[in-house]
């Protein structure tokens, strides 16, 4: 911790207190593709009549996010995002993109 963060808390009175520990500070950790559930569908709102592939339900760090869309969107060889803690992939390609997943070790429900 660096000494500047030190200085941004008020004191405390608590006896077992530690600055380190501070709920803030803690980085997210990295869960197994095995011990989670991924949930891909198909969007058509909001999108000017084009449709997406939306991958939701990740949990972990926001770099493994973007690691895991680059991945998908280079596989699938078409562009999309990742925003809001979901992967966008451009056209419906579903049953694609849940096949990566689920190689990956994944578990994938699709809905819609």
């Amino acid at each position: 911790m660096d000494w500047k963060d030190k200085l941004s808390f008020a004191y405390s009175t608590n006896p077992d207190f530690n600055p380190d520990e501070v709920e803030g500070n803690k980085e997210q950790e990295i869960i197994p593709p095995s011990k989670q559930r991924l949930i891909v569908g198909i969007e058509r709102k909001n999108r000017g009549g084009k449709c997406v592939t939306l991958v939701k339900g990740f949990s972990g760090p926001d770099d493994e996010l973007e690691k895991l869309g680059k991945l998908l969107k280079t596989r699938c060889g078409v562009g999309g995002t990742v925003k809001d803690g979901e992967i966008v992939i451009q056209g419906e390609i579903k049953q694609k993109v849940a096949s990566i997943l689920q190689k990956l070790g994944y578990k994938v429900t699709i809905s819609g």
